[in-house]
Order: structure tokens, then C-alpha cells, then sequence
């Protein structure tokens, strides 16, 4: 097979012993075909006994040129965000359930894969977050978000309240159960489920939406992606931080959180014909009639 890709990495979802016989097919598929197979170190612990070298996320730094992941969208989520700073592209393979990210069908995956070493593909360039959290000037925390950044209570008898900046401009001081800060991609996960609108993963944008906010005129804004967004706790009890459902922290009093677009960006590669408006019709069910 004559491609760019030379060595592959396979990573599949964490702690799913399913994912072995799928996962070996494509490596042998791939090996079939002069390609060099890497085996995610935490997949491999579920493969059995395998010919295919092992090594962990952090190790892929210059030695993979192109990653397919095999799980769910939470799968992808977490993987991109470690291996967005190493420049590599991501194809997903839907082993979950929705499957806004991991698009191509086990029933198409290695038709699908051929193509794509063969070099039929798209690419599709998708926006991170950077989070921090100050605290008494000082930097408490730094994460990376792909879908969103989300405050929320854990106390169901009080509510959050939060001053939001955007560029240092006053936008609102918000009273609610929680508040997400979310990505394009985002947009069709927590963000949705809020209220929130659907916005085309190509956009430079960020959306900023409450949840359950105690004055029903405070709705979901979309501001530029080139902004700095600050979000400073004077309300809290006890509140959380999460990004991406992976990353959690525990915000205290005046804490201050500073979210900006992140240097990095996520390369997807689809199959030759790919459509987001499809996806968004298969997904979400807009295909079926009432």
C-alpha cells in the first residue's frame, strides 16, 4: 500500500475487552500492508498476545503519523486532547453510541482505512479550550477542553453565582445552576442538552450558556474565538469544574477562571464525502418521520 502513513497507531476504548477482535483485524489489515502497527500501551493490557509494538500516548511524540481510535465519542475526546500537541491526525471508528466523532461504522472500517491510507480523505481542523484557574494571582490549574469547560454546584438546594468578562469587557453576573463555556464540537453535547445552539464545527466561535439560570433573559451567547473569557466565583458552596466529563476541580471563593481558544487544533480525518449536516440528521434523528 503506497501512503503517507507509515506507522498507525490503534488505541482503543479503555477497559472494554471487546474492543480486541475489531482492533486486531484492522492491525492485521494494516501490517498486511506494509504498515507499521503500534498498539496503545493501556489497549494492549485487554489484546492478549499480539506481534505489534506497545507504547503509551505520550510516546507516539514523533514516532505516529496517524492515530485511529476505537470507542465512543468520550474515547476520541480524551485522546485528542493528549495528542493534539504531538500534530496527530485522528480517525475515529464508532465502537459507542452516538458517534459525532468516531464516524466510520465497524461494518466500514476497513474499506473506510484503505481509502484513507490510500490518501481519499478530508480533514477537518476543530478548536480546543485552554482553562485556567487563578487563585490569589496565583495559577491553581491548566487543562485542555475539546467539547467544553463547565462549572455546576453539587449542592441541589443552592445555586452558583459568577461575574463573566470578555476581553476584560462586563457581560453579566449570572445566577444559575451552572454555566458551560463550549467549543463548535461541544456544541452538540452538554451545550445542547442546555439549551444551547448547534454551531458548525468550522466556526472560530465559543458559546457561553447557562444552565437553569434564575432570570430567563440571561441566554446562551457566541462570542469570537479570538476572545479570553474570565469567569470569577462570588457565589460557591460547593462547586465544580469540569472539562470534558475527564477533568474535574473544586473551585473555591474568588477563584477565577480564564478560558481561551488553545494554540493546538484537533485534525479529524473523514472519508472522501463526509457531511456534518448528515451526521446531525443520522444523530439526532432528524431523518425520522413523526
Amino acid at each position: 500500500m503506497n501512503t503517507t502513513f507509515k506507522t498507525v497507531a490503534l488505541i482503543g476504548k479503555y477497559k472494554t475487552p471487546a474492543i480486541a477482535e475489531p482492533l486486531l483485524r484492522l492491525a492485521e489489515m494494516l501490517h498486511e500492508n506494509g504498515v507499521v502497527v503500534i498498539v496503545d500501551s493501556l489497549t494492549a493490557e485487554h489484546l492478549g498476545q499480539h506481534q505489534y509494538q506497545v507504547l503509551s500516548l505520550e510516546e507516539m511524540k514523533g514516532r505516529v503519523d496517524l492515530a485511529v481510535v476505537m470507542g465512543g465519542d468520550g474515547t476520541m475526546l480524551n485522546i485528542a486532547r493528549t495528542l493534539s500537541p504531538f500534530g496527530i491526525p485522528l480517525v475515529g471508528v464508532n465502537h459507542g453510541r452516538l458517534g459525532f466523532l468516531t464516524d466510520i461504522s465497524l461494518d466500514s472500517m476497513k474499506r473506510t482505512l484503505t481509502a484513507i491510507m490510500r490518501g481519499e480523505y478530508v480533514t477537518e481542523k476543530r478548536m480546543l479550550l485552554c482553562v485556567r484557574v487563578m487563585r490569589a494571582e496565583a495559577e491553581v490549574f491548566r487543562g485542555i477542553a475539546f467539547n467544553e469547560m463547565a462549572v455546576h454546584r453539587s449542592n441541589i438546594g443552592s445555586m452558583i453565582e459568577c461575574e463573566v468578562r470578555i476581553d476584560g469587557d462586563y457581560l453579566y453576573t449570572q445566577r444559575a445552576d451552572g454555566l458551560i463555556i463550549s467549543t463548535p464540537t461541544g456544541s452538540t453535547a452538554y451545550a445542547l442538552s442546555a439549551g444551547g445552539p448547534i454551531v458548525h464545527p468550522s466556526l472560530n466561535v465559543i458559546t457561553l450558556v447557562p444552565v437553569c439560570p434564575h432570570t430567563l433573559s440571561n441566554r446562551p451567547i457566541v462570542v469570537s474565538g479570538g476572545v479570553e473569557i474570565e469567569v470569577l466565583m462570588h457565589r460557591t458552596g460547593e462547586v465544580h469544574m469540569r472539562l470534558d466529563s475527564h477533568t474535574h476541580f473544586d473551585l473555591q471563593l474568588h477563584d477565577k477562571l480564564v478560558i481561551s481558544r488553545h494554540q493546538e487544533l484537533v485534525h479529524l480525518l473523514h472519508p472522501v464525502g463526509h457531511s456534518y449536516y448528515h451526521t446531525l440528521r443520522e444523530k439526532l434523528l432528524w431523518n425520522k418521520s413523526l
